[in-house]
């Protein structure tokens, strides 16, 4: 069994691939980043370092490398034979992977199984983003692409920090991991990846994850930049930090029980859980690299405005909520060019103006106000 894996990063080593190998398939590793792939085409092994409760150290191997940039032809051919194809790089990535994925699975013979596409990002349905713009490089010609590919959604959580210089191509990860995939698209010829959960309806999955992992590491990154703090793991042994960041998650936890009737004791200890791994001490991830993009990440359907809305709609004041984006307003790191483009935005516009930019939200929006009034605070502190 062979997979071709996109993104050959840290997730791309210490999460999908590691499943992947784990599951029997030869993974092939394909990136733009000519140092990386040099490296893992030379090597013959890698070690993912596991850090929390059950520390362990896997190794990986029978994985091939190749650079999708100047060897697309090698990369098609493959694409052509494989019986997986995963993506690791970033949503707004995948339209530049999608014309050499589109061109594999019209070079495969009629006799194979349709090739399992599955687009493994931090996004919503990051597979059908996928799936789109494969359509849109997509020569009839070749035959009909349903006939040829299916392509899953899934739902993936690890955390992966910056890695410590000199790891070479060994990652260090969390123990915890969770990916969920979409079935139904599989008609029951769904791929065997003892590490993976397979379900019928992945909505729920995706927004439980995002709504509790997603929103509550942000507002440990956002909070702790607040409170001067370097690291997340410190950010979350401060106890105001930490009740903030806890009443963010109660509250996507009441709109996550009433939109998807998630058992609240079950999502409760999903919050434990995930609070937990947020103060993992051997975890070095900085405030500034969770908080990084906050632009992307105020957007209408992200982390915080998104369960905030619902909430308002539904008639409750998502006090904590406000605060965690109140505080993301306020981030200001230089390196980080969202960061940079926010106070801009914040600076030169009416807070009105502001708040619908930012937030995609419409002025007729119950949390509008709100949102403006926090948007007024921070052009103040500009």
């Amino acid at each position: 069994m062979k997979a071709v894996h996109f993104g050959a990063g840290n997730i791309g080593r210490g999460f999908v691939g590691l499943l992947l190998h784990d599951a029997g398939y030869e993974v092939v590793f394909a990136d733009v980043a000519e140092a990386l792939i040099t490296q893992l085409a030379e090597a013959d092994t890698y070690q993912v370092h596991e850090v929390g409760d059950d520390p362990a150290v896997r190794t990986v191997d029978n994985f091939r490398a190749l650079n999708s940039g100047t060897q697309e032809a090698d990369v098609v051919r493959e694409i052509a034979t494989a019986d997986i194809v995963t993506t690791a790089v970033g949503p707004h990535i995948l339209k530049f992977v999608a014309p050499v994925i589109a061109k594999g699975i019209a070079a495969r013979a009629a006799d194979l199984a349709p090739l399992q596409v599955m687009a493994c990002e931090n996004a919503i349905n990051a597979t059908d983003i996928l799936k789109s713009e494969i359509t849109a490089q997509w020569d009839p010609a070749a035959g009909s692409l349903a006939d040829a590919a299916v392509f899953a959604n899934t739902a993936v959580d690890r955390i992966v920090p910056n890695q410590e210089a000199g790891q070479g191509l060994d990652v260090t990860v969390e123990t915890f991991y969770e990916w969920v995939i979409d079935r139904t698209p599989f008609s029951g010829n769904q791929p065997v990846i003892p590490g993976a959960t397979f379900v019928d309806d992945l909505a729920p999955y995706i927004e439980r994850k995002l709504f509790t992992v997603n929103t509550g590491h942000a507002a440990a990154a956002y909070f702790g930049f607040d409170a001067g703090l370097a690291k997340i793991a410190e950010a979350m042994a401060d106890q105001d930090v930490a009740a903030d960041v806890r009443a963010v998650l109660d509250e996507t936890k009441e709109l996550l029980v009433a939109k998807h009737g998630f058992n609240r004791e079950e999502q409760e200890a999903y919050v434990q859980k995930i609070l937990g791994r947020f103060s993992n001490p051997h975890l070095p991830d900085t405030v500034n690299r969770v908080g990084r993009a906050p632009l992307r990440k105020l957007s209408r359907h992200e982390r915080f405005v998104g369960p905030a809305a619902e909430l308002a709609e539904r008639g409750i004041v998502p006090e904590a909520l406000l605060g965690a984006m109140a505080a993301a307003l306020r981030f200001n790191d230089p390196a980080d060019a969202e960061a940079v483009e926010l106070a801009q935005i914040l600076n030169s516009s009416t807070p009105e103006d502001a708040a619908a930019r930012i937030t995609g939200l419409d002025a007729q929006h119950p949390l509008f106000p709100a949102v403006c009034a926090l948007v007024a605070e921070a052009k103040a502190a500009v």
